[in-house]
């Protein structure tokens, strides 16, 4: 089994209820609980059109939306077990999102056995969102 990285981190087994917004190199495991429709968005990054699908994803810890990205969202089926690898929480709208990002994938697993923690949904609570300056992938500096 080959060994992904994110930076220089090695990804950790975790839980849905274990997952904070400073979470990133983490493998989730979870049922697939609801599926949006997909929509047509433009990338900013490289400024193509990509296809985006939100999937409520959940253990017995607790629930998050996963943000699925064009090959992505048909990997998630609702109803079917899905394992994270390498993923990586960030804030939208200032909501919490599991995301599988270029470093990690998406993959279909044993059924998961049990209930899921609905109650806990961590995407629910919302939390307030900092600006950030950050190098884009063009190369210059958004502010």
């Amino acid at each position: 089994m080959s060994e992904k990285f994110y930076g220089k981190r090695k990804p950790v087994e975790s839980k849905v209820g274990q997952l904070t917004l400073s979470s990133k190199a983490v493998n989730v495991t979870a049922k697939v609980i609801s599926k949006s429709d997909s929509r047509n968005v433009t990338s900013g990054r490289d400024g193509m059109a990509h296809q985006v699908c939100d999937a409520l994803v959940g253990d017995d810890t607790g629930c998050i939306i996963l943000t699925l990205w064009d090959n992505n969202i048909e990997k998630a089926d609702v109803g079917e077990t899905v394992r994270v690898e390498n993923g990586y929480v960030s804030l939208y709208r200032g909501n919490m999102r599991l995301n599988i990002g270029r470093f990690g994938k998406i993959e279909k697993v044993q059924p998961f056995e049990g209930e899921v923690n609905t109650e806990n949904n961590l995407s629910e609570k919302t939390y307030e969102q900092t600006f950030q300056r950050r190098r884009s992938y063009r190369g210059y500096r958004r502010y």
